[in-house]
């Protein structure tokens, strides 16, 4: 970096109103830094570039000097080279209460150093008003989230996992930053297979209406049944298709049992959401069916779909093959659905961002279907960085010990349901075995051990998927994801609990102490987790940008690991600071507890 030439926080340009307490501390910086720049080149329209700063010099970095020199150079500026854009950058930084200190390093880095009475106060006003005043500000209000996505008739599996946590998680943490964020499940609702469903129901159960539910019993086990019959029978299979063709066409009694079947698997789904605590709209394929001809007329007006081989098609540049809208029989299909889908969604819903949550194996179908949108005008090109947008956060597959996809011994994919309440089990077991060693047993209610089963369990589960970069493939095991060493929900379940042991044991009033104590950041690992937690917005947003739930789970985890080296070094009952640090304490348990509610995890108290 070099040597380091120190200037004072002052100068010309006047404070913006907006800085104090709007958006992120990058944000904030950043708004300082823009005013810097105005000053400093007025005649160039440049954004800031503003990071956290990992050296020691300072807490945020700006790095727009090298950049203005490169613009500059040759036309006729007064500086003389980057280092001196640098100085006059910090120079030009506004006299403010944020910023501490500002300095120059090597080719015009200017390293600011926040205040640590401001940091104090930041954290000190989030814990008497809420952890939402720390919400970033995001550049959208309306988000349609497109994810879980079973099929009608088959059991919700390991498979669906991912997109279920996945989407869920970035549905919060939109939430969370104020957008209003329309959770979309786009149930397979529609096709042939229901079909061959019903079909098998007519012939198996003629009187089904009047027993209802009973009629199919096991909804697995029925379609298993009908597919069975369905590929061995020709006669059968002649007649689940015309059966198809009944449904569409809206015959009553074909919707009637239609309605049935999909009644019986929401049924299902729903348990399994319950347990996650998932919340979902449905609107499955069958809801954007009746918009297919009038948004396929529209692409055809436009030129874009032709005749090729059949079946109606949309040429995709960079693709060898098409986009099929229509088959040959001339049914309609996935791309159909998707674009009647898109429409409803930009023109219906208004929505800004459109954000789908499938597995990687879908990449080029999302591909080539965002690019006949764009070709069809409803989305501006990517580079132009506009909205509205459309975006596939794909995902890895979940992996047995095998290293092959993860199944049941038996070959059969894990039911989701089994899943989770396995996970629950050697939850409680590992829990009551612990209790029991230790003689805390009896403290311990029947309910208690219940409830803390149910969130170490599924949080577990949801935290060893989601701390993963999504685009990777992982490893299902229980005995990693249940351990309490390292980077899992267990660990830093108990990082939680044991704050709350804290702060109950100083048997201080923290609500009191909130408003009548003051944050002091004295101690070096005080103020490094201090300046850690205001960070919180800024990975809320960069997580958000990205759509990298990994991100939050990285920030959780390294937010457990500062506060276990400030409470090593920095005695807190029973020290003349104890007020101070325990509003600490309080500070790092709310941040944990909201990292732990956007990743759909109930934190626990005691452990």
């Amino acid at each position: 970096m070099g040597d380091e030439t120190s200037t004072s926080a002052s100068g010309s340009a006047q404070e913006p109103a907006a800085v104090q307490g709007a958006g992120s501390v990058k944000q904030q910086i950043s708004n300082l830094v823009a005013l810097s720049l105005r000053a400093t080149v007025p005649e160039v329209d440049v954004e800031p570039i503003v990071e956290v700063c990992t050296g020691k010099f300072g807490d945020y970095q700006c790095n727009n000097a090298m950049g203005l020199w490169s613009k500059g150079k040759g036309s006729g500026t007064s500086f003389k080279n980057p280092n001196a854009i640098g100085q006059a950058i910090a120079k030009n930084l506004p006299a403010c209460d944020v910023i501490e200190s500002a300095s120059v390093a090597g080719p015009g880095f200017v390293n600011i150093v926040l205040s640590k009475s401001w940091v104090a106060k930041r954290i000190q006003d989030m814990l008497v008003n809420g952890i939402k005043t720390w919400a970033p500000i995001l550049p959208v209000k309306r988000v349609v989230l497109d994810f879980s996505s079973p099929n009608i008739a088959k059991e919700m599996h390991v498979g669906h996992l991912r997109s279920t946590i996945i989407g869920d998680t970035l549905a919060r943490m939109f939430e969370f930053s104020n957008v209003e964020v329309l959770r979309r499940n786009h149930v397979g609702d529609w096709g042939t297979q229901f079909g061959m469903l019903i079909e098998f129901l007519f012939e198996k159960f003629p009187n089904w209406e009047e027993l209802g539910s009973q009629a199919i019993g096991d909804l697995q086990v029925f379609y298993k049944a009908s597919k069975q019959r369905f590929d061995e029978d020709a006669e059968f299979k002649d007649r689940a298709q015309q059966a198809v063709v009944r449904l569409q066409g809206g015959e009553e009694k074909y919707r009637a049992a239609w309605k049935k079947i999909c009644e019986i698997s929401r049924n299902e789904f729903d348990q399994v959401y319950k347990l996650l605590d998932v919340q979902l709209e449905e609107k499955g394929e069958s809801f954007y069916n009746p918009y297919i001809p009038q948004v396929l007329e529209k692409l055809s007006s436009q030129g874009l779909i032709e005749e090729s081989e059949g079946a109606r098609v949309i040429f995709i540049q960079g693709h060898q093959i098409p986009l099929i809208v229509v088959k040959r029989d001339g049914g309609f299909n996935y791309a159909s659905t998707d674009l009647a889908a898109l429409w409803y969604r930009l023109n219906v819903e208004k929505a800004e961002w459109i954000i789908y949550v499938t597995d990687v194996g879908q990449q080029q179908h999302f591909d080539m279907f965002f690019k006949a949108a764009r070709m069809a005008g409803w989305l501006p090109d990517p580079k132009e960085k506009k909205f509205p947008k459309t975006s596939h956060v794909g995902f890895g597959l979940v992996l047995g010990a095998d290293g092959k996809r993860f199944r049941t011994r038996s070959t059969e994919v894990v039911r989701l349901g089994d899943l989770l309440d396995e996970a629950k089990s050697r939850s409680k077991s590992e829990l009551l075995q612990r209790l029991t060693e230790n003689g805390k047993i009896v403290d311990w209610t029947d309910e208690e051990l219940e409830q803390t089963s149910k969130a170490v369990g599924y949080g577990a589960v949801k935290y060893a998927d989601l701390k993963n970069n999504r685009l990777t493939n992982y490893t299902f095991s229980f005995d990693q994801m249940l351990s309490d060493k390292g980077n899992t929900a267990v660990y830093l379940q108990y990082a939680h609990a044991r704050i709350c042991s804290i702060i109950r044991k100083s048997n201080m009033d923290v609500e009191e102490l909130k408003v009548s104590g003051n944050i002091s950041l004295a101690h070096p690992d005080e103020r490094v987790l201090g300046l850690y937690l205001i960070r919180y917005a800024e990975i809320v947003e960069e997580a958000c940008t990205n759509l990298l739930p990994s991100v939050l789970c990285e920030y959780l985890y390294n937010l457990s690991e500062m506060f276990t080296r400030f409470y090593t070094n920095c005695q807190v009952v029973g020290s003349p600071e104890e007020p101070s640090r325990l509003l600490l304490c309080e500070a790092t348990a709310v941040v944990m507890r909201q990292c732990f509610q956007l990743l759909g995890i109930t934190p626990v108290y005691k452990l």
